[in-house]
């Protein structure tokens, strides 16, 4: 059975990969870089941002908002250096300063939202398995009882009601 810790660390690492991969784009195309929606860039991309959010999802289990944003950091270098292998890529040095900034004001965005997001998830698997844990102890009807008589236990039946009869009143006829 997989352990709901092991969960979140992959969950962590697609959020930090697809964060990475969003964010290369978005600080590229705001910074004033050219994105040729080539075949080798995006794919250099798409594997480079899998790559970094499998290297996450691998790491220790509980990581704090700082090495979230270490991680992004790191995700969006190699995002942006995967961008920039692309043929015809070019922008000058006011858009690498505008760039810069871009990526460093995503990252402390994007690791708060993961922090958030990974609250949102551990809270609403804790409602779950309380629901379910609920729902799975409701309760059982009792069965009814029975009571088993044997023949040596049954009471026998007084010879008085046996002779008793319709007719004159006396003493009872013995049997």
């Amino acid at each position: 059975m997989r352990k709901p810790v092991k969960g979140a660390t992959r969950l962590r690492g697609a959020f930090v990969g697809s964060a990475s991969g969003a964010v290369s784009i978005a600080a590229h195309a705001l910074g004033g870089g050219v994105i040729s929606p080539e075949q080798t860039s995006v794919a250099l991309l798409i594997g480079a941002c899998a790559a970094v959010g499998v290297l996450v999802g691998s790491l220790r289990t509980r990581a704090g908002l700082l090495e979230i944003m270490g991680l992004l950091a790191i995700g969006q270098g190699v995002g942006h250096t995967a961008l920039t292998l692309s043929p015809g890529h070019h922008h000058g040095a006011h858009a690498t300063a505008l760039m810069l900034l871009t990526h460093l004001a995503a990252i402390p965005v994007g690791a708060s939202l993961i922090r958030g997001a990974e609250a949102a998830v551990g809270r609403a698997a804790s409602s779950a398995r309380r629901a379910v844990r609920v729902l799975g102890a409701l309760p059982v009807p009792a069965l009814p009882t029975v009571v088993l008589i044997t023949a040596h236990e049954a009471a026998t039946p007084r010879k008085l009601l046996l002779g008793s009869g319709i007719g004159t009143r006396g003493p009872p006829v013995y049997l």
